[in-house]
């Protein structure tokens, strides 16, 4: 007998020649024709559940902030006219504004800065960071590393936007408000704004705040002098005091 006779007896033996496939290997490739139909309904949600996040967004362009639009087309060709600066990049801007709430009380109850970052989140709409103290100091209880405050720093059209608020909303609403002072300069270009309370904010829930808490607003701006940053927030529509004549 033949070598190759050999073979063919001993393919027989198995139970099929060359061209044949074992019933077992059937039954894999239908298993996974079934798990390929099970899978094609979870694309399909998945599909769905991305064509439904992208119809939640808001189409359209982006509408700028107003006292963006109205410091370019209004204030730079002003100030450039009152201050003969030589170009547009010679103009005073606003940089950034800094917001700040400290809580002392937290060195006694850290629960107290969280809603305390929360408040701030909600005005700003911008997650508030946690502010930890750099020294100690006995009289106050407090070490070195404690949490003790919440700030937010705010650049961009959401700047523009929370200075909308703030001028135009908030400070109105301040109870006998008569604007506010123009001695709080630090001779920088920079001006510091102190707020009593967080409800002249509409954005605060009265119902759930546990206690009246104040903060800072600085107004960081491009300009040299105290006297170029005044002319600069009083055009972007910051209610000076001597302005109402009182």
């Amino acid at each position: 007998m033949s070598e190759k006779d050999k073979d063919k007896d001993k393919q027989k033996a198995k139970g099929g020649e060359k061209g044949e496939r074992p019933p077992k290997a059937d039954q894999g490739g239908g298993g996974r024709a079934e798990a390929k139909g099970k899978k094609k309904p979870e694309g399909e949600a998945g599909g769905a559940a991305k064509a439904e996040k992208k119809a939640a967004r808001p189409s359209g362009p982006k509408v700028p902030a107003r006292i963006k639009e109205r410091y370019l087309k209004e204030v730079v060709p002003s100030l450039m006219k009152e201050r003969n600066y030589p170009n547009v990049m010679a103009v005073p801007r606003l940089r950034k504004i800094v917001v700040n709430m400290g809580v002392g009380e937290a060195t006694q109850n850290i629960k107290l800065l969280d809603a305390a970052i929360d408040e701030l989140g909600r005005i700003t709409g911008q997650r508030a960071a946690m502010r930890r103290s750099r020294k100690s100091i006995a009289a106050f209880r407090l070490r070195q590393g404690m949490p003790i405050a919440a700030t937010v720093t705010l650049r961009g059209d959401r700047m523009y936007e929370f200075v909308d608020r703030l001028f135009n909303v908030a400070l109105p609403r301040v109870r006998d408000f008569r604007g506010v002072p123009t001695s709080s300069f630090d001779g920088r270009g920079n001006y510091t704004l102190g707020l009593k309370d967080q409800l002249i904010f509409p954005e605060v829930d009265y119902a759930k705040v546990d206690k009246m808490r104040g903060m800072n607003v600085t107004f960081v701006t491009s300009a040299r002098t105290d006297e170029e940053s005044r002319l600069l927030l009083q055009h972007l529509g910051m209610p000076f005091r001597h302005q109402e004549g009182r």
